[in-house]
């Protein structure tokens, strides 16, 4: 695969899981920001790094930071009540009162309320079922070819 193909599929793939990934860890958003910054990318390597983070408890405190970046992209649009009623459920969260479920749930209904193409394809909002399995059978697929080709 070519090397602009290979980060265009990085760079897409990261755009599907990078607020999901901050979601559970700041430092390895910060670590996968990082590399992508580089030239020699390996999209096993992100994928491998994404599924991860799949694996870590949840941290309140990353769940929170990672709301807060998402808001960005409504801040200008939505309403003090919008603002406030989000704000209020990210609080009830961070004091164990509801759960993270709750709280996408009420970024979706802003996301209906004001689209954005890039938010409407995060898997913190839309899920992660089917974007999971596709990336375990391509990445068991690219090691099995690997190690064929040897």
């Amino acid at each position: 695969m070519r090397h602009k193909d290979i980060r265009r599929e990085c760079e897409e793939l990261w755009a599907k899981n990078k607020y999901f990934v901050l979601s559970k860890s700041h430092k390895t958003y910060l670590e996968i920001r990082g590399y992508l910054k580089g030239t020699e990318l390996d999209i096993l390597w992100l994928n491998e790094k994404i599924q991860e983070t799949r694996d870590m408890k949840e941290s309140k405190k990353d769940f929170s930071n990672a709301v807060l970046h998402i808001w960005g992209y409504f801040k200008k649009n939505a309403s003090t009540i919008e603002k406030q009623v989000l704000f209020d459920i990210l609080n009830e969260y961070m004091e164990g009162k509801n759960n993270q479920k709750v709280v996408i749930e009420c970024i979706n209904i802003l996301l209906k309320k004001y689209p954005n193409e890039y938010l409407e394809k995060s898997i913190l909002l839309t899920g992660e079922q089917y974007e999971i399995m596709a990336w375990k059978t391509y990445s068991l697929i690219a090691k099995k070819s690997a190690s064929w080709a040897t």
